[in-house]
């Protein structure tokens, strides 16, 4: 990963505002998917202005997309884009959606963006450096108790199967519990005004460009049992400001 990496990670997040911009509260196509999820013109011009640019300067490196798949997937670099995390937000007109733009590295997250173009709150997370939240450091703040907590996620349909009552004995200890948010809270937690963010059921798409994000930002992203997050990870994800705090939340939803 280089400063040319972020660089284009940042065009790439700027190519795909452009695109989501004028279908925002407007008349736009939308249709379901196989898995009940929602797609609109928005998602698909979005993730192609970014392969666009991926396919003419890093035609070498993979891309894994949620609208347009895989493109050489098994390369030791992979793009991997989101172009709206949160499509119901958007759909709704709420700006709590985002743009994820992660770079994998021998499987590792190690550049991530998190873009809400409409109100404009860019995370930006590389490995080794401190995570930016438009230009200025980011910093989580200290939370070491569950009862202190303040959790965040976003939507009781989306936790499959029993996670949800797992989740639910958690939100159970904490301080209290906000839920909508999708990609959003994360970087939220990145900025010190959440604690956490548990969800389950995502793919890699959905958390590959956070990781670096929350972890840049003093933070820690794990799955379920306490793992470090890679390509191979199931979904299950916590996501605490606080390092102390994913211990006692792991407990918690064993």
């Amino acid at each position: 990963m280089t400063d040319a990496d972020i660089a284009l990670a940042l065009r790439l997040a700027d190519a795909a505002g452009d695109a989501i911009r004028p279908f925002f509260r407007r008349r736009f196509i939308r249709e379901t998917k196989e898995d009940a999820s929602p797609v609109t013109e928005a998602d698909r011009a979005s993730e192609a202005a970014m392969r666009r640019i991926l396919d003419a300067e890093r035609a070498e490196d993979g891309i894994i997309g949620e609208e347009y798949g895989d493109k050489n997937g098994g390369a030791n670099r992979v793009w991997v884009l989101d172009p709206i995390d949160g499509t119901r937000a958007f759909v709704a007109g709420r700006p709590l959606f985002g743009t994820l733009i992660a770079l994998i590295e021998d499987g590792k997250p190690v550049l991530g963006v998190i873009d809400q173009p409409i109100i404009g709150d860019r995370w930006l997370g590389a490995k080794g450096r401190a995570t930016l939240f438009n230009g200025e450091p980011a910093k989580t703040r200290a939370c070491s108790g569950v009862a202190d907590a303040h959790l965040g996620t976003t939507s009781p349909a989306a936790f499959p199967g029993d996670d949800l009552a797992h989740f639910q004995k958690l939100g159970a200890a904490a301080r209290d519990v906000l839920w909508g948010g999708d990609c959003h809270n994360y970087g939220l937690v990145a900025s010190g005004h959440l604690d956490a963010v548990i969800e389950s059921g995502l793919k890699l798409y959905d958390f590959a460009a956070l990781v670096p994000v929350v972890e840049g930002a003093g933070g820690r992203m794990t799955d379920w049992q306490g793992r470090d997050l890679d390509r191979d990870s199931a979904g299950h994800v916590i996501a605490a400001g606080d390092p102390s705090l994913i211990a006692p939340i792991a407990e918690l939803l064993a």
